[in-house]
């Protein structure tokens, strides 16, 4: 059975975007180092962090993501940087004519997007972006595991790693704990 991960990468004070929906420098560790994820090069990570990056985004089968996300980047072209399955949760359709050729459903509902993914992720992970999808997945109790990639940047305000999440969820200790370069990795298990 699947496991059912929220991902981002955030700053210290929860952030995944500043208030122009810009990620700033959250992203500078995927291209500071000298180790790549994958063949291409495209993200070049420091030794401490390609293990377990690598290793984390192998095990992703599937990712979902929200409408906003999608139409920032377009879906990733159908091509999402990890997992082999996306799949989107809006309240509106698939763009008419938008890689026609990909198998990239929509789903209004999001625990019927999670039960879809689980099926395309088989014993793999499904991959929840963080914000307002992820925090939702985490309020409805459909999330085992909350992964952050915490980056030395204070954003102030603007878009928060759980979205709208506003009562209070339990995590376990940390499991994960890796310093990277201008990045620390951490994952919880969800308290049940």
């Amino acid at each position: 059975m699947a496991t059912v991960m929220t991902h981002a990468v955030v700053s210290v004070d929860g952030f995944i975007a500043d208030e122009k929906d810009d990620v700033g420098p959250l992203f500078d560790w995927y291209f500071n180092g000298d180790r790549p994820i994958y063949d291409d090069a495209s993200f070049r990570v420091g030794a401490a962090s390609i293990d377990y990056v690598k290793g984390m985004w192998d095990d992703i089968g599937a990712i979902i993501q929200g409408r906003r996300l999608f139409d920032q980047t377009n879906g990733w072209e159908a091509r999402p940087p990890a997992g082999d399955n996306l799949l989107v949760v809006s309240h509106r359709p698939k763009p008419d004519g938008w890689h026609p050729e990909a198998d990239v459903p929509f789903f209004d509902d999001l625990a019927a997007a999670i039960e879809e993914a689980k099926r395309r992720a088989g014993d793999r992970t499904v991959a929840v972006c963080a914000g307002d999808m992820g925090g939702q997945a985490v309020a409805a109790g459909l999330v085992d595991i909350v992964a952050m990639d915490v980056v030395p940047v204070v954003f102030g305000r603007r878009r928060r790693y759980f979205g709208p999440i506003d009562a209070q969820h339990l995590l376990e200790d940390p499991h994960v704990v890796i310093q990277g370069d201008r990045v620390l990795h951490l994952q919880y298990r969800v308290r049940r």
